[in-house]
């Protein structure tokens, strides 16, 4: 019989981590005729305002402000405002990059993005293909319309924390709240095994439910900005910080390598411990 290969999850933040900063601050607030400080100076006001959750508050003006100002907001509209999203260095080439290095070492690589962003955005910037499985906000559209009607996925900053569960039994469906609550010893990927890159405070709660299982996070900032994180590393909340430097021979790339040797020697410990002492 055949030994599965070992599988390792990486969890992506977007917005600040894959991306230089907010999606939305690209083409979709431009395109309001809006400045990135005025739509989120408006998002904190409505929030502070009504009570609402902060997530929901700015899926609630983004299709507020569409239609104040005549633009139809469909989920072809969103993707075409995912054209213009400018990433950190050697994003675009990362995931080609370690999924290569995982198979020369005997291990699947999988990427999954974990945001509180918009999805219909995402799916249309140039690495949306990358991912096994996107999760963020999205919206309910109208068929006759085309229009939004209601939030269909709304995930703040703790709801983040569902998907580390999710992706190591292998249950992606977020409505199948049964199976991700479901004891499974058996499990699709170890938490051992689950990698999760983030940015900074918005990302504490995924940042130490990852670690303190046993998987690694990496808190990761601009250029020059490495105070942004020292302190998640100082309390103990993450397990590396690298600059957003996504290139070949990187410290992140340094640092992801190590973990898929660490897997696959791990892996090979196992298969030595489980092997028949009668065999050669």
């Amino acid at each position: 019989m055949s030994q599965k290969k070992p599988i390792v999850a990486i969890l992506y933040d977007f917005d600040s981590t894959l991306s230089r900063t907010d999606m939305q601050n690209f083409s979709f607030i431009p395109a309001l005729g809006l400045t990135p400080d005025e739509f989120w100076g408006m998002t904190t006001k409505f929030s502070e305002e009504t009570g609402c959750e902060r997530t929901l508050s700015y899926l609630f003006m983004m299709k507020k402000l569409c239609e104040e100002k005549g633009i139809k907001m469909t989920h072809e509209w969103l993707q075409e405002q995912g054209k213009g999203i400018e990433f950190f260095p050697g994003v675009t080439t990362w995931f080609k990059r370690i999924n290569d290095y995982g198979k020369e070492h005997g291990v699947i690589v999988e990427h999954y993005l974990v945001s509180s962003g918009n999805k219909e955005i995402v799916e249309g910037c140039s690495i949306a293909h990358e991912f096994k499985r996107l999760y963020a906000c999205e919206y309910i559209f109208n068929p006759e319309t085309g229009l939004p009607v209601w939030p269909k996925i709304a995930i703040n900053y703790t709801q983040k924390t569902q998907y580390f569960f999710r992706i190591s039994k292998g249950v992606y469906d977020e409505t199948d709240d049964q199976g991700v609550n479901e004891k499974k010893p058996d499990r699709r990927v170890p938490y051992s095994n689950i990698v999760y890159i983030g940015d900074g405070m918005t990302d504490i709660p995924s940042m130490i439910v990852v670690k303190e299982n046993g998987g690694r996070s990496i808190a990761v900032y601009p250029h020059g900005k490495e105070d942004k994180v020292q302190g998640l590393y100082e309390d103990g909340r993450v397990n590396f910080v690298c600059p957003a430097n996504y290139n070949e021979r990187s410290r992140l790339e340094s640092v992801m390598k190590l973990i898929i040797r660490s897997v696959e020697i791990n892996e090979s410990l196992k298969i030595k411990e489980n092997k028949n002492p009668f065999q050669d």
